[in-house]
């Protein structure tokens, strides 16, 4: 495919307030998919945006509100939009992965998903879900308290989301359609990005850097969100604190921290008062990154805040303070400061009586690279990741329709509760037969309202690497973490089953577990991958499929009518 080449879709939003509603539409929105050029670094491409904007659209809606969207593809390629965070109670036919819960839109198809929100408040996301198109096709989505409420903080002077991403300057998709062809790792981001722009530090960037106005004595919500594709990221102020209120679509206990930790496809909400000297103070972001020898973008995107109405270029030399690129200690703290708020308004509801265990490895793996091939990963074999052993393979038919009208032969429901193999999963040298697993498209069932529970395990296996996971239909419990090998005797004695974080994405830490707990209330097929783009494209995948309960509210809804076809 050209460089040039991209796709164009037509996104139209209907809003509907208190409820789906088909005969009274409070907003409506229309938004295009569409070619659009822009430059970056001195260099001008075409990229995948919504109505010609860079990061695309923010959408604002209120908690338990139902949005319809028309997708209209009129480009060269295949497409999904997945609602990060949302959790489409008995509605999967909408979530959006593509050969999960959806084929992909064909170009010149169209789709109307219907997005359903239920106990989400605060900031989530929008991106796509095909391939690496999400790269430039994603935007913030935020979700108020419901009408008569509001926050649990005093409401601040002003809300602005701040997105972070990764730009290269080389097509995304000639970019993904290569690396998966050597079997390598694909290169590096040119720079990341604040609100679609690199900053003052890249070359040419300097006078479209984002800004910022404040006055003083004023406080302001920054709604974060971790759009990048491969790397999980610190984020600060010169000279100001910031105070966390809130990640993942849920509020948090407030604490304060000179520095945030966010991986890709979690968001935080956090406050910070201009409460320093009237001049101009960077607000920055930079890669952390714990994986050995690997390979990363370590340059620094910045933007700026500003304490007057001048908007000269007075650019400040003062960053903010961050760890060591590789500090896992301050990022595990950072970690475990996350805390729900578990009050009245904003109760927690831990499963206590865990009827469903699993221990899932995730694995940095390899494969041979076949005869008369030349592949660039390690010892010239084909990089690959797994769960359980189990590297996920795209069925040829989504799961959710494979499930729904029973067509045989496209996935097996014998997903492993745990690893084939016992060893020392955080060694740093463990025998190279033990990193070839196995390929298959198979999934875990779960009964209706059973309580589960999964404990992350991240092996040394090839190089080791942390793991954003990320859950779709659900938030979970998030009841402990940890280094070293999980021990199932001691360490369950240290969760949290007062007031742990309520989210739908964690990092699994370099050589560490996570403990996660949820109630299987969402009937449907539900997908679960690393946020890792690379880790997910080669096979760090799985789904769950909960069963429908006795009841209809507790069955899944009947599929739309134009459900795109394989």
């Amino acid at each position: 495919m050209r460089t040039s080449a991209i796709a164009k879709i037509l996104v139209l939003f209907f809003l509907f307030y208190n409820g789906f509603d088909h005969c009274q539409a409070i907003a409506r929105y229309r938004f295009e998919l569409r070619e659009s050029a822009f430059t970056r670094l001195c260099k001008t491409k075409n990229i995948l945006t919504v109505n010609g904007q860079f990061p695309g659209p923010t959408l604002h809606v209120h908690k338990g509100d139902t949005i319809i969207v028309d997708v209209f593809n009129n480009g060269p390629y295949n497409v999904t939009i997945h609602w990060h965070g949302v959790t489409m109670m008995r509605n999967p036919w909408n979530d959006g992965p593509e050969y999960i819960t959806q084929c992909p839109i064909p170009a010149g198809g169209k789709f109307r998903q219907k997005v359903i929100f239920g106990t989400e408040e605060g900031t989530l996301w929008w991106h796509a879900h095909s391939n690496w198109t999400r790269a430039t096709v994603h935007g913030a989505l935020i979700v108020y308290p419901k009408h008569g409420t509001t926050y649990p903080f005093p409401k601040p002077h002003a809300e602005i989301p701040i997105i972070l991403g990764e730009w290269w300057s080389v097509d995304i998709q000639k970019l993904f359609y290569g690396f998966i062809g050597t079997g390598g790792d694909p290169n590096n981001s040119d720079s990341y990005l604040i609100n679609g722009q690199p900053g003052a530090l890249y070359p040419c960037s300097k006078p479209d850097t984002f800004r910022l106005q404040v006055e003083q004595g004023k406080q302001y919500l920054l709604r974060i969100i971790n759009t990048a594709m491969q790397q999980i990221l610190f984020f600060g102020i010169s000279n100001h604190n910031l105070t966390v209120v809130g990640s993942d679509g849920s509020y948090t206990k407030p604490f304060s921290s000179d520095f945030i930790v966010i991986s890709p496809g979690q968001t935080m909400d956090v406050l910070f008062d201009a409460n320093q000297p009237r001049k101009q103070y960077y607000m920055a972001a930079s890669a952390y990154e714990r994986t050995p020898k690997q390979i990363f973008d370590t340059t620094t995107t910045t933007g700026i805040i500003h304490y007057n109405e001048n908007r000269a270029i007075d650019f400040p030399v003062e960053l903010p303070v961050f760890p060591m690129f590789n500090d896992t200690g301050s990022v595990l703290t950072f970690t475990r400061l996350l805390k729900s708020l578990s009050s009245r308004d904003h109760p927690v509801d831990i499963p206590l009586d865990i009827t469903t265990r699993l221990f899932y490895a995730l694995s940095m793996n390899t494969f041979p690279c076949g005869v008369n091939r030349t592949c660039h990963g390690p010892n010239k074999t084909r990089l690959a990741t797994s769960i359980n052993d189990v590297s996920f393979v795209n069925p040829r038919v989504d799961l959710l329709e494979a499930y729904y009208h029973k067509i045989g032969g496209q996935f097996t429901t014998n997903f492993p509760n745990g690893p084939s193999l016992k060893f020392n999963y955080s060694a740093t040298v463990l025998p190279l037969d033990f990193e070839v697993p196995e390929r298959g498209t198979k999934v875990k069932v779960l009964d209706y309202n059973s309580t589960v529970e999964v404990v992350f395990q991240s092996t040394g296996l090839v190089s080791g690497a942390d793991h954003p996971m990320h859950l779709h239909g659900y938030s979970f419990y998030v009841v402990g973490v940890g280094l070293g090998d999980f021990d199932e005797d001691t360490d369950p004695l240290s969760y949290n089953l007062v007031d742990p974080p309520f989210q739908n994405t964690i990092v699994v830490p370099y050589e560490g577990w996570t403990a996660i707990r949820f109630r299987a209330d969402n009937p449907g097929v539900w997908f679960m991958h690393c946020h890792l783009e690379r880790h997910a494209t080669w096979g760090m995948e799985m789904a769950f499929i909960v069963k429908n309960g006795d009841t209809p509210e507790s069955r899944m809804l009947d599929p739309p009518s134009d459900m795109p076809k394989c």
